[in-house]
């Protein structure tokens, strides 16, 4: 089928004028006449007419090969290495795909392709960026020299359902006096930071979770590519960091964003994920009164994440150890961590709440944690015990409410 494809991928590119636009219409027309005229000489049944037609079309207007596996939903995390080696994620488990570009300049000009709509750059002086598609989805992208062999693109597929809390629920992410303690947290304006590993599900969660902000509330979101999407939200601003142009210049941070940010009159400020220097600001933003603010980072463990928090301020600015702990023993309430079992299943694993310093070291207090209890079939089964109570509890005082 491959030869075929590419035979008609040349009659095509040779029959159109390059100097005018084409329809998309056109091209199909063109596309369809081929088949038809190739198929008197070699029979072509009706699933492969279409197959062959979808993936030229694909490959001379839209994302070639990607598009099929796009649109697949049940495939969560697309990886290329390469032209030929595609990986897919389908159900939490990775597989190789059977896809693959017509060539490695087709793999590139699609990298371009999704970076011009973006409005981002990405080249041999430039050859990392992160960025998004039209759906939200995440996109990595790597180039050589940074890439050793061929171009790196790596995609998180967004839901096409917002994530609630529901959801998660129905999929035995969270149980239920786990999203009732939560929700009245988020109404109270409890400061909660999610932590987890790589695709433990932070993005999902927060989206979750902003279905609690009271809708006269204003939120302004902060992430490096904008992938938060907080429906119940009505007063809500989204703000994305900009990479450096050619020039190395007009660059805008998520440092420089959380600094506008506070000039803005939020209620809370949500930040999409805290991974260095910018965390100063975002302790700063959590204890200068914009309570319910949340936040994300990459961690083990709910102690885990403090330590790497501290890491993070360290990398902004030379501030004594213990001012640092002092700023996140206040900025910071609750910590929710997230994880993904053997079984590939994505769970909340702890709720931890943040207590003052104690010996010039944070305490934490947990509340709630999943304990394993059986493995069946492959399926890990578990419960969530509450092992703690909350302590602090002026914010919930302060809004009427009551555990």
């Amino acid at each position: 089928m491959i030869n075929i494809e590419d035979e008609i991928r040349c009659f095509v590119m040779n029959s159109i004028d390059l100097s005018v636009d084409i329809s998309d219409e056109e091209i199909l027309k063109l596309i369809r006449n081929k088949i038809i005229e190739i198929s008197r000489n070699q029979p072509i049944s009706l699933a492969d007419r279409k197959r062959i037609e979808g993936h030229v079309f694909n490959s001379l207007r839209k994302l070639d090969v990607l598009e099929d596996l796009l649109k697949d939903e049940e495939i969560t995390e697309i990886m290329i290495n390469g032209p030929d080696d595609i990986f897919i994620e389908r159900n939490g488990r990775v597989e190789k795909s059977t896809e693959s570009f017509s060539s490695e300049e087709k793999l590139n000009d699609v990298i371009q392709s999704i970076v011009a709509n973006s409005n981002k750059i990405v080249n041999e002086q430039n050859p990392i960026v992160d960025t998004r598609l039209s759906d939200g989805s995440r996109v990595n992208i790597v180039l050589p020299p940074a890439a050793v062999d061929y171009s790196i693109l790596s995609i998180r597929k967004f839901p096409k359902e917002q994530m609630t809390m529901d959801r998660l629920e129905s999929y035995g992410s969270i149980s239920k006096e786990q999203i009732d303690f939560l929700k009245k947290l988020v109404i109270s304006g409890y400061n909660i930071f999610v932590s987890g590993g790589t695709g433990s599900g932070k993005t999902s969660f927060l989206n979750a979770l902003g279905e609690f902000i009271p809708q006269d509330e204003r939120v302004i979101t902060i992430e490096d590519s904008a992938e938060l999407q907080l429906k119940n939200v009505q007063n809500l601003v989204r703000l994305e960091a900009r990479n450096a142009n050619l020039e190395g210049k007009n660059e805008i941070t998520i440092r420089d964003l959380l600094k506008s940010s506070l000039r803005m009159r939020p209620d809370r400020i949500v930040v999409g994920e805290c991974r260095g220097a910018e965390a100063l600001e975002m302790l700063q933003a959590f204890n200068t009164g914009h309570d319910g603010s949340l936040s994300t980072g990459h961690s083990n463990s709910c102690r885990d994440m403090l330590s790497r928090l501290e890491t993070m301020v360290l990398m902004g600015a030379e501030i004594p150890l213990p001012a640092i702990r002092q700023q996140i023993a206040s900025g910071i309430d609750i910590i929710v961590q997230l994880g993904r079992l053997r079984d590939k299943s994505r769970k909340l694993l702890e709720i931890a709440e943040v207590l003052e310093l104690e010996e010039n070291e944070i305490k934490l207090n947990p509340l709630y944690q999943f304990q394993e209890k059986e493995e069946v079939e492959g399926r890990i089964i578990g419960e969530w015990k509450k092992v703690g109570d909350l302590k602090r509890k002026e914010k919930l005082t302060a809004s009427g409410i009551t555990l």
